[in-house]
């Protein structure tokens, strides 16, 4: 089933047609925390990502970011930027999932706001 879907689908990994080319064309520039890989072509014209797990591309870091975007020439892995002391960490979109922020007050908040100041309207 699985070979199935990586033919059909490209949301469940990479394609057999993207192993292939990345296999016959792609030379591995390196890794990023969460396990995805990066790689080029060998004129550096292209460049892509193969992702560990769900393919979701807020899971690419700034830094990969702008290397996939020719932003930067060098890769993060060959020439890091510096991060400011009031960075914050990569976190990927949350939205849609369980671990998406909730406001106060919100209906999917975990626990309900306190509505003691509200009175429902009740027809007479």
């Amino acid at each position: 089933m699985y070979f199935i879907k990586r033919i059909f689908t490209w949301w469940n990994g990479q394609t057999i047609n993207t192993q292939y080319y990345t296999w016959r064309k792609g030379v591995k520039v390196g890794e990023d925390a969460q396990g995805n890989v990066y790689y080029e072509t060998r004129d550096g014209k292209r460049r892509w990502v193969i992702y560990n797990g769900d393919v979701e591309a807020s899971r690419v870091s700034a830094d990969w970011h702008g290397w996939l975007h020719h932003t930067f020439k060098e890769p993060p892995s060959k020439k890091p930027l510096e991060h400011k002391t009031w960075e914050k960490p990569h976190q990927e979109n949350l939205t849609g999932t369980t671990m998406a922020y909730a406001p106060a007050g919100s209906i999917r908040a975990v626990k309900p706001a306190d509505r003691s100041d509200y009175d429902a309207w009740q027809p007479e």
